[in-house]
């Protein structure tokens, strides 16, 4: 497994994020133009307008159970570094740190984790800058 970095920890899923995403703006497309010509004849709307409720429903099905999955994700991440740092320093996450800071913590070895937490709390680091601020890279590869 290649070694994960800041360039490269990025996750995509190829068929869930552009296969599945295609399908689905199709499916959208395809209903939307049926209803527009249905409407037009004016016969069979009921068909043309649960076929295009489908469709949206199918939408709603994309977005959420991606957005559940993260935030259950970020809930546990935020879990387990406030647990970390309490191992490491006896004492809980500073709690100016935002959501996002800890997610970008997570990537930060055990050896800067302290000092790059206390940082990101004193200087108000961008998630982004915390993690090209880590010099020991703790790859994590179970991320949804």
């Amino acid at each position: 497994m290649q070694q994960q970095n800041y360039k490269n920890h990025r996750r995509y899923v190829p068929l869930y994020t552009f296969v599945l995403l295609g399908l689905v703006t199709l499916i959208l497309a395809g209903a939307v133009w049926n209803f527009y010509k249905v409407y037009d004849a004016k016969e069979n709307l009921l068909g043309a307008g649960l076929i295009f409720g489908l469709s949206l429903i199918t939408i709603f099905f994309y977005i959420y159970a991606r957005s559940f999955a993260l935030r259950a994700q970020d809930r546990t991440i935020r879990a387990e570094e406030n647990l970390r740092h309490f191992i490491l320093t006896g004492r809980r996450l500073d709690s100016r740190l935002r959501l996002g800071q800890i997610i970008a913590l997570r990537f930060a070895a055990d050896g800067e984790f302290v000092s790059l937490a206390q940082r990101a709390a004193d200087e108000n680091l961008r998630a982004d800058d915390i993690k090209k601020a880590i010099q020991n890279w703790r790859a994590d590869h179970c991320r949804v």
